[in-house]
């Protein structure tokens, strides 16, 4: 190995011609306008099949962006893992499934389904859903109650009620004198529940308290509820707030002993949290639970096969062996990877391989910056300068091979819908690349600069009316691949048909490694 690889992340900023809420375009980004006009680059794919997701009108995510990447092969990734196990019928031949069902025909209970209610094929999918309340009736289970997270972020900003009437539908056909399906509570994704890498447990808090316990303000039905908070407060779905369906003043779906509670979702991060809260026992102490309700509880899948979270689950996950740092550690190279709690877990757990364990503690380095509790529209600049700070560190060390590192700002703050602050995201990253150049060439290293998925390219939609509208979901672009060395021009293939699976392989060529034969090809002429 001649020179040390460092690799940046920009999460979220995508590329495309497109200037419609193209706040990628829209910012001053010196450095990576400089990158684009004098270093070898291409635009790789990063959703749908390239990052093993069903179809290419699937929008790519962090999780199995940072799969490919750090494993340099292609795996049946979050929903067409589900899809295939649900079209099998393997799902309901699980062992969580059966003692799940099993438990509430046996005691005569409620089957309680918790999840993000939308199609965005991110964290979840409502046909999922759909699919396991036929098989509930099916098999004779008697009652479901579905508690709905609304999106609003991987599908359009203000969609919640066409989900909301799909399912009431559904519900409505399957109701009969052996079946009563109800929806029994809700609110925003970004107020509830799906808090993620333990930065708020209030979120999960006041999801417990209103899923488990039938805590919070009552309304007659989800669409009632969605109706009077948007009149009230004029917030998109995501931060819509907590609501519990009531009859005559009584919670509908309350959280009873002998139930059983399935968490939907397949994405790990945000499902995490309260996976911990259903299986914890009397020594959990991130909230007071009140009284814990004695159910059976699994998640769509394991979200942690190394922390076995949760400990039942419906869905086995992608068996991800021979990544990049496997080969690394085999040829003893030391790596250091780094980035804020939004998105320590990708460039560490799911760059490994959905692995939390090292697979060497001593070539292994691992740095998190805390992210800030609070939205991110109001601090675009988020912990760029901290991360920045920390990979010269490690690239001045000179200990280290292979430095990774990821920047959030273009995928959170662009979560938020605000355009201004998604501008500013992105030139915060544009002047820490400028600092992590400086060093390369100091020091000596290559730099390569990708991205996970698109998000701050795309930030306007219009609807089918044709009126312009906030966009906060994903975007299906491509995302850039640049390798820039001071020292010598290292060309890329044509471009056409590489994806962030490409990225491994030309890691190793250009530490000169040879690639794992199961890996796609490197883009290295």
């Amino acid at each position: 190995m001649k020179k040390p690889v460092v690799l940046v992340v920009m999460d979220g900023v995508g590329e495309t011609p497109e200037t419609l809420g193209n706040m990628v375009k829209q910012a001053t980004t010196p450095t990576l306008d400089e990158f684009k006009a004098t270093s070898p680059h291409l635009t790789i794919k990063a959703h749908g099949t390239a990052v093993g997701l069903p179809t290419d009108d699937d929008m790519g995510n962090s999780e199995v962006g940072h799969n490919a990447l750090g494993c340099g092969q292609i795996y049946s990734q979050g929903a067409k893992l589900v899809n295939e196990s649900i079209l099998s019928g393997k799902i309901y031949e699980s062992a969580a499934w059966k003692e799940l069902a099993g438990n509430c025909k046996a005691n005569h209970s409620t089957l309680h389904f918790v999840g993000l209610l939308s199609d965005g094929n991110v964290h979840s999918n409502i046909s999922h859903l759909i699919a396991m309340l036929k098989e509930a009736k099916k098999e004779g289970i008697a009652s479901v109650r579905c508690h709905i997270l609304l999106d609003g972020r991987d599908v359009p900003a203000t969609s919640a009620l066409e989900y909301v009437q799909q399912l009431e539908d559904v519900l409505a056909e399957l109701n009969d004198d052996t079946f009563d399906g109800r929806i029994a509570s809700g609110g925003g994704r970004m107020q509830i529940t799906m808090d993620r890498y333990q930065a708020n447990w209030d979120m999960v808090k006041r999801g417990w308290d209103t899923h488990v316990h039938g805590e919070g303000r009552q309304f007659a039905s989800a669409k009632e509820a969605v109706e009077t908070y948007r009149k009230e407060l004029g917030v998109i779905d995501q931060d819509l707030p907590a609501f519990v369906i009531a009859k005559d003043g009584q919670p509908v779906g309350k959280m009873q002993d002998g139930d059983s509670v399935i968490l939907f979702n397949f994405r790990g991060d945000r499902a995490l949290e309260l996976s911990m809260a259903f299986d914890g026992d009397a020594s959990f102490n991130h909230f007071d639970r009140g009284v814990v309700p004695q159910v059976k509880y699994a998640g769509m899948l394991q979200y942690d096969g190394d922390l076995c979270i949760p400990k039942s689950f419906l869905v086995n996950p992608p068996e991800i062996r021979n990544t990049l740092t496997e080969l690394l550690v085999k040829h003893g190279i030391k790596e250091y990877a780094c980035s804020e709690t939004q998105k320590y877990g990708h460039v560490t757990y799911f760059w490994n391989g959905n692995r939390s364990e090292k697979f060497s503690e001593e070539l292994e380095d691992y740095a998190e910056v805390p992210s800030d509790v609070r939205s991110f529209d109001e601090c675009p600049w988020m912990k760029a300068t901290e991360i920045t700070d920390l990979v010269i560190d490690a690239i001045k060390s000179g200990k280290y091979g292979f430095i990774r590192c990821n920047y959030p700002n273009g995928d959170m703050v662009g979560h938020t819908g605000s355009l201004l602050a998604t501008e500013i995201a992105v030139e915060s990253v544009d002047l820490c690349l400028a600092r992590v150049k400086k060093a390369c060439d100091e020091y000596g290293a290559i730099l390569i600069v990708t991205a996970d998925h698109g998000n701050a390219d795309q930030m306007l939609e219009k609807n089918k009316k044709g009126v312009v509208a906030v966009r906060t979901a994903h975007s299906l672009n491509p995302v850039p691949f640049i390798v820039y060395d001071k020292d010598a021009r290292h060309e890329l293939k044509e471009d056409g048909h590489f994806g962030l699976a490409n990225v491994a392989a030309t890691v190793a060529e250009l530490l000169e490694l040879k690639p794992f034969d199961c890996w796609e090809e490197s883009m290295l002429k």
